[in-house]
């Protein structure tokens, strides 16, 4: 009996572990649904980016243990006919913080903007090409071991991955598509 309670006991350890997963949410959008059009770019040069450029609440929990900050990429891996879009590079994020409210990432704040594919240090918000059909955004939280403020502003997103080689601890992520 004593060996049973034991092997049950053991079984049970990776559903315990998978309930504490870190995870990322947004109150405006199921994983894998779709944002509305204010979530989306807006760019008077580009007719298919008509949103507000307003950008979607996100709330994450149960990070790794020994985070220090947090990276925040948004890209769209079918954006410019395959090659990638970063719409956002968002970093030096304090392990403090939990969420951000809906627009907050549209303003800038206590963190670092990096260079975005269209060559700004902004949100850039989804912008999907006029007949394309649904793109999928990928917003990526990394945990990293790197201490707040230790990045410079401006990275590019090559430039970022290769600064945080090592000092990953882990990542959540969550899709919204937007199409037109």
């Amino acid at each position: 009996m004593k060996k049973l309670i034991t092997v049950l006991c053991l079984s049970s350890l990776p559903l315990l572990a998978h309930a504490a997963e870190f995870s990322l949410k947004s109150a405006d959008f199921a994983d894998n649904g779709v944002m509305k059009k204010v979530l989306g770019g807006n760019d008077k040069h580009n007719l298919s980016c008509s949103g507000e450029n307003i950008s979607p609440a996100l709330n994450w929990s149960n990070p790794p243990a020994g985070t220090q900050s947090y990276v925040l990429l948004l890209t769209d891996p079918a954006g410019a006919k395959g090659l990638g879009v970063t719409h956002m590079l968002a970093y030096n994020i304090d392990a403090t913080r939990k969420a951000f409210q809906q627009g907050e990432l549209s303003k800038g704040g206590d963190f670092s903007y990096g260079t975005n594919t269209p060559g700004t240090q902004s949100y850039y918000g989804p912008c999907p090409p006029a007949g394309a059909g649904y793109h999928h955004y990928n917003f990526v939280m990394v945990a990293t071991d790197l201490a707040k403020d230790s990045l410079p502003a401006g990275l590019t997103h090559t430039e970022l991955v290769a600064k945080m080689k090592g000092h990953t601890l882990g990542s959540a992520s969550l899709i919204g598509r937007l199409g037109n």
